[in-house]
């Protein structure tokens, strides 16, 4: 673990916030496992991060009860449903759009069941690569709204003006012209309840 890493490890449990570094993703994954019993509901946010560990599907065929939204044939209402219990589950998964090297948290949502989750879950477990930290919390706003927004809609196909071009355009992206991403912001500063919130590290580039 080099130098600005364990600083910033450290820099969470002045927060109460729980850091764990892993080297890779596969590590990652079976430390994440270790930590969430086969007992625990689980539910998680859109995230390539949590796509590319496999996470979800390995909880749920191990056991664990899994709402996951993704699932094929369902409708959007009960898409809409399985976000809901996903936010009121036992275990919480989600990646950062960017971490600063302070320690803050940022996440932007579009329909709020990903902020409603990390805020309020009993225990949330939040998975990021080392590419998302950035210097400053300013930085990592950043780096949110004018990188990893315009990628994640042009994932999913939505009709935003960055999708066209790549670059925010949030003065004109409202509607009913565009499908906003963006809409509700969370930063993480700190953790009142111990324990409850977990940052595990990994050391490859994962996800936007």
């Amino acid at each position: 673990m080099d130098k600005k890493i364990e600083t910033l490890v450290k820099n969470w449990q002045k927060r109460n916030i729980q850091g764990l570094y892993c080297g890779n993703k596969a590590k990652a994954k079976e430390e994440i496992l270790k930590i969430i019993p086969k007992s625990g509901s689980i539910g998680f946010s859109g995230s390539v991060t949590i796509t590319e560990l496999g996470l979800a599907d390995e909880l749920e065929s191990r056991g664990n009860k899994v709402f996951n939204q993704y699932k094929s044939g369902i409708t959007q209402g009960e898409n809409l449903e399985l976000r809901k219990l996903g936010s009121q589950a036992d275990y919480y998964l989600a990646s950062a759009n960017a971490i600063s090297e302070k320690g803050e948290l940022v996440f932007f949502s579009a329909y709020g069941n990903r902020i409603a989750g990390i805020s309020y879950a009993k225990n949330v477990i939040v998975v990021a690569g080392i590419n998302k930290i950035t210097a400053t919390v300013d930085e990592a706003l950043s780096r949110a709204r004018e990188y990893a927004t315009p990628l994640n809609c042009k994932r999913l196909n939505w009709n935003t003006p960055c999708f066209k071009d790549g670059v925010c355009h949030r003065e004109i992206c409202l509607f009913p012209e565009y499908k906003r991403m963006c809409c509700q912001i969370l930063i993480i500063e700190a953790e009142v309840i111990p324990e409850r919130l977990k940052v595990v590290l990994v050391g490859e580039k994962l996800g936007f």
